[in-house]
């Protein structure tokens, strides 16, 4: 199934995933406040495939500037680029793919506009390559990872829906049955908006890899009664000293993994590492519309006039991460002096 795709006549199409699993529908994206809605709304969501989403979307803005003189071009597309990134905060692969594009455009000397909006759209088609190429990279580092028979717990939805395409947590997993192994994967539901139950089960089921939901507070039991065995998830940034901010719960089952003297890896292609941050505690956390809490398929589950917190994040810390899972190997602790080396070959 294509998460995204480009079409001649300069349209981007994307998956609609909030109709999932029960339509499979696209949307046809005209021009960058198209791609800012569906990411905002998470009709795409998953940080790489935002942030292709979001290169992709930098182009049809920048071929809908009405200017022939390329520094208002590229100050129109600066501005461009500035609303795109606000759209999700605490992915930083949306501001990474951002950020490239417009390098894309400094370092070429072409003083002819619609150059240069050629230039854009072969970079977005690059970063979409390069990230499933990425991800089965990542895919065959981390299935070293996984015995033989293994039960594998997994968080809200990091597979080919949450990138340009195959994957990284979930593309783990696939690589893994790719290679023979014979296993199995535990979904939690993922509340408050199920991306477990609605995308990683309907993947999964899509491609028979054996697949169980649970709810999310049914982890813990399934820990201590020995029906899992390691826990893989992905990422939306991790810092310098290997902290992880991922989809909200993710801090809940890292904290149970390590009582229960379970691996817990995080896959995420080095785009997703932010070396300009410290630590989490520096990751902007964003918060959501308090309905998707009170609410559920548009009907109310809670009382009205209550009060909700609705964080779509956790930071889970590095000691409680036992791997980071990348294109270009496996991380382990000391992270600080890992991500660096691994960030600077």
């Amino acid at each position: 199934m294509e998460t995204m795709r480009w079409l001649e006549e300069g349209c981007l199409e994307l998956l609609d995933q909030t109709k999932l699993p029960l339509k499979v529908t696209y949307l046809k994206c005209r021009d960058y406040l198209d791609v800012a809605a569906a990411i905002k709304r998470l009709a795409v969501r998953g940080a790489p495939a935002i942030g292709t989403a979001a290169a992709y979307g930098l182009t049809l803005g920048a071929m809908n500037l009405k200017t022939r003189q390329k520094e208002e071009f590229l100050s129109g597309v600066k501005a461009i680029a500035s609303e795109l990134s606000a759209t999700r905060p605490t992915a930083v692969n949306l501001r990474w793919a951002l950020d490239r594009m417009i390098k894309k455009l400094h370092i070429d000397d072409n003083e002819d506009v619609n150059s240069l909006r050629t230039v854009l759209l072969e970079e977005a088609n690059l970063i979409y390559q390069e990230d499933i190429e990425t991800n089965r990279k990542i895919g065959k580092h981390g299935q070293a990872l996984i015995p033989n028979g293994s039960r594998v717990l997994t968080h809200c939805n990091a597979g080919a829906l949450a990138t340009a395409g195959y994957g990284t947590a979930l593309g783990v997993i696939r690589a893994a049955r790719e290679a023979g192994k014979n296993i199995s994967v535990i979904a939690d539901e993922t509340r408050p908006l199920l991306q477990g139950a609605r995308l990683t089960a309907w993947e999964m089921l899509r491609e028979h890899i054996p697949v169980t939901l649970i709810t999310d507070n049914m982890a813990g039991y399934l820990m201590a009664t020995q029906k899992v065995d390691l826990i893989i998830v992905g990422a939306d940034r991790i810092t310098a000293n290997g902290d992880v901010a991922n989809k909200i719960g993710t801090y809940s089952l890292a904290v149970l993994a390590k009582a229960h003297n379970l691996p817990f890896y995080v896959a995420a292609p080095l785009s997703t590492i932010d070396m300009s941050l410290a630590s989490g505690a520096e990751i902007p956390i964003e918060e959501r519309d308090h309905t998707e809490i009170t609410h559920l398929d548009g009907k109310s589950v809670a009382p009205p006039g209550v009060k909700a917190w609705n964080p779509a994040f956790d930071v889970t810390p590095n000691h409680l991460v036992t791997a980071i899972i990348t294109e270009r190997g496996v991380i382990y602790p000391a992270y600080l002096d890992n991500l660096d080396k691994i960030i600077n070959h």
